[in-house]
């Protein structure tokens, strides 16, 4: 399964921090944005990825990932010259997807928690699979409502009077068929191709899973001034209380065996003496007292 991170926007709701940088490129806590999706998907297996993002934002991503040989990845860039929704992504990387299925996560969205995404990943084989998590303000989001046995029976896009409490987080999975789909839709009323119209679809065919997320798994979207400071503070707290980091790529490559030891010690010794390479080193260290190749 291949892998796109959409990075794009206008970013207004974070402004004048959007003056400085992307939203996607804000710290949260001791990360750019951007790592958190990143890390997720490597956590899970995508090891190909398609960063789309705006033509002025495009070159920073660049700079700060290149092509993704450092951590066993290969990374490629699109441009999203006007956000037209979405499922816009799907269009911009055609040639990317090419046969394969395709994971698309949004560059603000922070997921930590269960083995819920890996075994998503491993099950996808024909399809769309996405998420319902459960929120005291769904009216925000798209929300899908369930009959009584817990099968998705609708999904509607920021609706006045949800039909139940659990939205829709920016991670979605779809086998290949999602290309032809997003061609023959037609733009919203915003003028838009609508995420929320390509999950319909797989409803309307019988082929889209609704997985839901438990009570310990948390979903943070970092939108917002408020929100963002807020994953920072999360973060910092499971990080402190735990000794493990959140949305690192370094170690995520290297548990997922996109890296060996002696990669990621090599890597290490090109980051500057500061706390994230005391933490990598720390997990090289564990590494070895394990005997772990």
């Amino acid at each position: 399964m291949k892998g796109i991170i959409l990075a794009g926007g206008a970013g207004s709701r974070l402004y004048p921090l959007t003056q400085v940088a992307s939203k996607q490129l804000q710290p949260v806590y001791d990360k750019p944005m951007v790592y958190y999706p990143l890390s997720t998907l490597i956590e899970s297996g995508v090891r190909e990825f398609c960063l789309i993002s705006t033509p002025q934002d495009l070159p920073r991503f660049q700079q700060l990932f290149g092509n993704g040989v450092r951590w066993g990845l290969n990374i490629e860039y699109r441009e999203q010259a006007r956000p037209e929704g979405i499922a816009q992504s799907f269009l911009i990387a055609e040639s990317f997807i090419g046969s394969d299925s395709v994971a698309l996560i949004l560059g603000d969205n922070i997921f930590y928690g269960g083995e819920t995404f890996a075994r998503a990943f491993a099950d996808l084989k024909k399809g769309a699979t996405i998420f319902g998590y459960h929120v005291h303000d769904p009216e925000r989001y798209g929300v899908v409502e369930f009959d009584a046995s817990g099968r998705a029976i609708s999904i509607e896009e920021k609706p006045k009077t949800p039909r139940s409490n659990y939205a829709v987080p920016g991670l979605y999975l779809y086998d290949n068929e999602v290309v032809a789909i997003t061609k023959a839709m037609k733009p919203s009323a915003r003028g838009e191709l609508e995420i929320t119209d390509v999950n319909r679809e797989y409803l309307r065919r019988g082929s889209l899973q609704v997985s839901v997320l438990g009570r310990g798994f948390a979903w943070l979207d970092a939108g917002t001034s408020s929100s963002l400071h807020e994953a920072s503070a999360y973060v910092q707290t499971i990080e402190k209380r735990q000794g493990i980091k959140i949305g690192c790529p370094e170690e995520a490559a290297f548990r997922r065996g996109f890296l060996s030891l002696v990669q990621i010690e090599e890597l290490i010794g090109t980051i500057p003496n500061c706390e994230y390479r005391d933490y990598l080193n720390s997990v090289t260290s564990e590494a070895r007292r394990t005997n772990k190749p």
